[in-house]
């Protein structure tokens, strides 16, 4: 999957590539899953250059999950027909992705491939934020978007460490947050009032996964410093909030264990083949998913399995196409109860003439 052009999820195209060969120290994987993160969306469509600088065309993902088809020379880790999960700088939409050895672990059993496929991004940037605030029991936290992938991470990891947790989602989603035993409310104007009715102490920390509320933040009282962004570059460079970034393999490998023993889960909310990847990323950027979105690049048979077949349409496959059937009279086809019989009659007699 590539882009040629900035824009919205229309300029998306997927394109036939040769398989690339693995280098030294590299790993040719054969992707079965790979999650989208609003980011991309931003890349795609040119938001702050300097920041996210791309080359046209360009490929897009982070995340992916998937087996070993071959290896370059000196890797020793991996071998043929390991489960693998793990990162690339960009480009892992694809069937077959390059990943450098120290990007990837094995799969834990436990784990299914979209969870594993959508892992990296989401659960490494919730860990860095969390681990990188030290929040405790005696802190109060409001988490935007968190019915997305990184936000309801960084809110289960929060109440791992025993934080109050305020989230924000679409009223939809209000259910879906408490059970992780995050505090809902509504986006939009009055936040910081909101948040204050919601809860009895101050807010000490704020996780800004949706972009554009350092001014809630600030109306609320919280320093700079605990004011965490993964998309406002403008609140980094005018208010002085902290930028939050993936972290690397070993983080990858706690989040990962953590989700295999079942102490925090990521839910998938919904599964694309590659050839809808615009549909994908348009569910993504309304932001109103309850987790995270997969693109399904190889349908995995497991119990559970929520991969979704493309739609066909019955006459997308039957329009042009001769159907043999007997021959039938219109008049044979009238229910009894029209007319008085004459004309049925009239036609039988005449092929009986003619016989």
């Amino acid at each position: 999957m590539r882009f040629a052009s900035f824009g919205g999820p229309e300029v998306l195209e997927v394109v036939e590539m040769p398989t690339p060969e693995p280098g030294e120290g590299e790993v040719l994987v054969e992707v079965f899953a790979t999650g989208l993160n609003p980011v991309e969306s931003a890349i795609r469509r040119g938001d702050h250059p300097e920041r996210w600088p791309v080359e046209l065309p360009a490929t897009e993902g982070r995340d992916l999950a998937g087996v070993v088809i071959a290896t370059g020379p000196g890797v020793e880790r991996f071998s043929r027909g390991d489960e693998v999960m793990g990162f690339v700088s960009h480009g892992a939409q694809a069937t077959h992705v390059v990943v450098p050895e120290g990007n990837l672990m094995p799969r834990p059993p436990a784990l299914s491939w979209e969870v594993a496929g959508s892992l990296y991004t989401a659960g490494t940037m919730a860990w860095s934020a969390v681990e990188g605030l030290q929040l405790g029991p005696s802190d109060t936290v409001v988490v935007t978007a968190a019915a997305g992938g990184v936000g309801c991470l960084a809110a289960q990891f929060a109440r791992m460490r025993g934080a109050t947790v305020v989230g924000t989602s679409v009223e939809t989603r209000f259910d879906f947050l408490r059970q992780f035993g995050i505090i809902p409310t509504g986006y939009g104007e009055g936040l910081a009032e909101r948040v204050r009715a919601l809860t009895p102490g101050p807010v000490t920390a704020f996780l800004d996964f949706l972009g554009g509320q350092t001014a809630a933040a600030r109306e609320l009282g919280v320093h700079a410093s605990r004011v965490l962004t993964v998309l406002d570059w403008d609140a980094v460079d005018e208010h002085g909030v902290l930028h939050v970034s993936p972290g690397d393999v070993v983080a990858l490998g706690r989040v990962a264990a953590l989700a295999a023993a079942r102490r925090i889960r990521l839910p998938i909310a919904d599964v694309f083949p590659l050839d809808a990847v615009a549909d994908a990323y348009r569910a993504l950027d309304k932001r109103e998913a309850p987790g995270k979105i997969v693109l399904g690049l190889r349908i995995v048979d497991y119990p559970g399995q929520r991969v979704r077949e493309p739609e066909i349409k019955e006459q997308d496959v039957t329009l042009g196409v001769l159907t043999p059937h007997r021959h039938l009279d219109v008049e044979e086809a009238v229910p009894p109860a029209i007319g008085d019989g004459s004309v049925r009659r009239r036609h039988r007699e005449e092929r009986a003439r003619n016989a």
